[in-house]
């Protein structure tokens, strides 16, 4: 097998720690070695020697609420009438552009058409098409009347969304796409200002509809994720053990207090940038301070700021990204998350990274192997030309990622630094 030394890097492993100098070996598909300070490994073991110039080498990055089959649309009703070819070529194209960023893997949040995410998860895996390792997902399943219910009763439409009402139509719906081969369902638990105004506050589903889905997930053998901004849509995904969580806005003490009690096994994304770009970079598209304020923009705004500082003091597991795919949040944007994490909520740049990587391992299932950069591990790696603890919009601009790595294959070969290279003292 191949075997590529890294030397001269900043090695940040994902830990959340002080990134060290040191050398880090990549033998076929793992991680072989790693040094730390003046430590070297043995020349000798690699075929080739990457200089990294004081780069900075860290796990590739996880997307934990992706949408790649979006298509930075203007309103989610845009996306149905895409046709199904298309729609799978812009698909294709938006995995490689995640994968052009620094994500190495992605945890679907839904899929717009029932198939897009499984083909392309098939295609990834097979080393047809170029993206990252990718957890497939079912369309939104929602309620008449709920997130994404595009129909009209003098005319039909369709968005992103598989409507069941009923635990029988919501069983249905979970068997029909755990056949097709998803490896997890998303269910629209709450409701969402988008939609209407107070939606966000309001249940789309009831217990008895919610535990059909999460009984007949668990007996098939995949995971559970939900939209979930009402505090009772919180609390129901709780009580039938949803894996991912998404937005929370609405979280009280007793909400937090449960996901505190539940935080090594539960995951949450607020998907702030959304929210974020509606409210302040969406006016080319209509969305004036009047309208996004009309929207709850605002106030949502306010609302996941309080929220998720809690979040972060009860240590929850809490991932940037989510809903990139839309004209005013395009995908191949999803990094800038970081810096709202940083803004926003006050993490440090360390946590966002940590999240975004170690994180990312575990909410892909793969935390006993995935990243972190360690001994074992898969070698699912970026070069970074400057220091992401210091700035975490060093990945804003793709040019200053210098290597991809996925699976121990060069996605994008090392390029030398744009500034002047300087070594990295050894300690």
């Amino acid at each position: 097998m191949p075997r590529t030394l890294f030397t001269n890097v900043s090695v940040f492993d994902g830990s959340g720690g002080t990134p060290y100098p040191g050398e880090v070996l990549v033998q076929g598909n793992r991680i072989k070695g790693v040094a730390k300070g003046k430590d070297q490994l043995d020349r000798n073991q690699a075929e080739e020697v990457v200089d990294g110039g004081g780069a900075t080498l860290m796990p590739g990055l996880t997307e934990g609420h992706a949408h790649i089959s979006y298509t930075n649309c203007a309103a989610l009703r845009d996306i149905g009438t895409v046709p199904t070819e298309e729609h799978m070529l812009i698909t294709a194209y938006n995995a490689k552009l995640m994968l052009d960023s620094g994500f190495t893997s992605a945890y679907s949040a839904a899929s717009s058409k029932p198939r897009l995410d499984i083909v392309l998860r098939n295609e990834i895996n097979a080393g047809r098409l170029p993206g990252p390792r990718l957890k497939a997902a079912s369309p939104e399943i929602t309620a008449t009347g709920g997130l994404g219910d595009e129909r009209q009763m003098h005319m039909h439409h369709t968005g992103i969304e598989i409507i069941a009402d009923g635990p029988v139509e919501v069983r249905r719906a979970v068997r029909m796409m755990i056949r097709e081969g998803v490896d997890t369902i998303k269910i629209n638990i709450s409701g969402d200002n988008f939609v209407r105004p107070h939606f966000s506050e309001a249940l789309a589903y009831t217990d008895e509809e919610v535990a059909a889905a999460a009984e007949q997930a668990k007996d098939w053998g995949v995971w559970l994720a939900c939209h979930a901004r009402a505090c009772a849509a919180i609390k129901m995904a709780l009580r039938h053990n949803f894996r991912v969580i998404y937005h929370c806005d609405f979280a009280d003490e007793e909400c937090l207090d449960q996901l505190e009690a539940r935080k090594n096994e539960v995951f949450v994304a607020p998907a702030i940038g959304i929210v974020y770009t509606t409210a302040y970079e969406a006016q080319a598209w209509g969305i004036t301070k009047e309208v996004a304020e009309n929207m709850g923009m605002f106030a949502s705004l306010e609302r996941s700021c309080e929220v998720y500082k809690k979040m972060r003091k009860r240590g929850i597991k809490v991932l940037p990204g989510g809903d990139y795919g839309f004209a005013w949040n395009p995908i191949g944007a999803n990094a800038r998350d970081f810096e709202h994490f940083v803004n926003l909520f006050g993490y440090t740049p360390a946590e966002v990274l940590m999240a975004a990587t170690r994180y990312g391992g575990e909410i892909m299932g793969m935390g006993n192997e995935l990243g972190l950069v360690k001994e074992g591990y898969l070698a699912d790696l970026i070069m970074v030309d400057g220091d992401p603890v210091k700035d975490v919009r060093v990945f804003q601009d793709r040019d200053n990622l210098l290597m991809i790595m996925k699976d121990g294959v060069y996605h994008k070969a090392p390029l030398p630094r744009r500034a002047k290279q300087s070594q990295v003292a050894a300690e």
